[in-house]
């Protein structure tokens, strides 16, 4: 170790040292920036993500696809959900 930090006698001296942290925070980084974009995009593939899991809109539809309610009663509360919580798009499409 001695031999690293000596500076006068032409050896790479302490600085090679930090090549290793250099490498760690260049490969830490470059996980940390595929983490916030590329992989956070693939969690949701094929899900929607204009309404929440546990918003009341989804558990309406979960009750529905259960048998708890008619369909009747699916789109008379779904159109009130609606307009409260506004499942709608660019423009006010659906």
């Amino acid at each position: 170790m001695e031999t690293l930090a000596q500076l006068g006698d032409g050896g790479p001296g302490p600085w090679i040292l930090l090549f290793p942290v250099i490498w760690a925070l260049v490969i830490g980084g470059g996980i940390t920036l595929l983490r916030r974009t590329v992989w956070r995009g693939r969690r949701g593939l094929g899900r929607p993500t204009t309404v929440a899991d546990n918003s009341p809109i989804t558990v309406l539809g979960h009750r529905f696809a259960s048998g708890e309610i008619d369909e009747d009663e699916y789109w008379r509360r779904l159109s009130v959900l609606d307009e409260q919580f506004g499942r709608t798009g660019k423009g006010g499409a659906a």
